[in-house]
């Protein structure tokens, strides 16, 4: 057991650093709900969640400037791409997601979906130092039943599905699909630099967990406070346990990859001798 020591190069909550030192790991935690720049516009917006400006062609320094160094990234988003959205390209507006602002066509969430995932990417592929490794996490799908969030919607199921059961389809596949696209897009560019991409798809398996949400019980047992149901978060025993034995074994996998990259180098080197 190791307790690790913060190391924090800032006092912000939202970036955070913390190195195991008998480990020499270093785990580090950046919030770039957007992937890319973004502000927020007004905070309460036309659904009262907030409306917020996407800098859709610039990267978000705050993390992208902090990865080099890095062995490992793992990069993922989705949810937030359903508040309202202005979407700015080369310094101008080039329309929105349900904005309601006059004359500013509505190019809806999967535009600015793909556009931040796209430009999160080549952030990552114009780093000329970074040798590591990128893991894309896919978009991990919500549960609400009988209603959206905001419309009486919940999550009461006490079992996974059955894999008969349920299918990707509607918002979530389309999510997922412009991931793997842009994914597939990265890879393909990113070759030609040396970076190497390798895809932690967890939509399928955790779209059977519908059990592993919150629903109406986040909060303490002693707060008198009304939620909405809570059907996106997972918060409960088992999925994101699943997501880390997934990561665990992928970070093995590489290491022996790695480990015969080195053994098939050195033989070249002594071949060439």
């Amino acid at each position: 057991i190791e307790y690790p020591v913060d190391v924090s190069y800032t006092s912000d909550e939202r970036f955070k650093r913390w190195k195991y030192a008998s480990y020499n790991f270093t785990l580090a935690y950046f919030s770039s709900t957007y992937l890319v720049k973004s502000e927020e516009r007004d905070n309460n917006g036309p659904t009262h969640t907030g409306l917020f400006n996407l800098y859709l062609d610039e990267f978000d320094e705050q993390w992208t400037t902090q990865i080099e160094g890095f062995d490992y990234v793992i990069i993922n988003g989705g949810h937030w791409f359903y508040r309202p959205s202005v979407f700015y390209e080369n310094h101008q507006i080039v329309g929105c997601h349900y904005c309601l602002i006059d004359n500013v066509k509505d190019l809806t969430k999967f535009y600015g979906f793909r556009k931040a995932f796209r430009t999160a990417f080549r952030a990552i592929n114009s780093l000329e130092n970074f040798k590591g490794v990128t893991f894309l996490r896919t978009f991990a799908p919500p549960h609400f039943e009988n209603g959206l969030w905001n419309d009486g919607g919940n999550c009461v199921r006490t079992k996974p599905f059955r894999s008969k059961e349920i299918a990707l389809d509607g918002d979530n596949l389309e999510f997922y699909m412009i991931q793997i696209e842009e994914f597939k897009r990265a890879q393909k560019e990113g070759r030609k630099k040396g970076k190497k991409y390798r895809l932690m798809d967890m939509t399928h398996a955790s779209l059977l967990r519908p059990d592993g949400h919150p629903s109406r019980y986040g909060h303490w047992p002693n707060e008198n406070v009304t939620l909405y149901n809570d059907c996106v978060h997972w918060c409960l025993p088992g999925p994101i346990d699943n997501w880390n034995d997934f990561l665990l074994q992928m970070l093995k996998m590489e290491g022996i990859r790695s480990h015969q990259e080195r053994l098939i180098s050195g033989g070249k080197r002594m071949r060439f001798k």
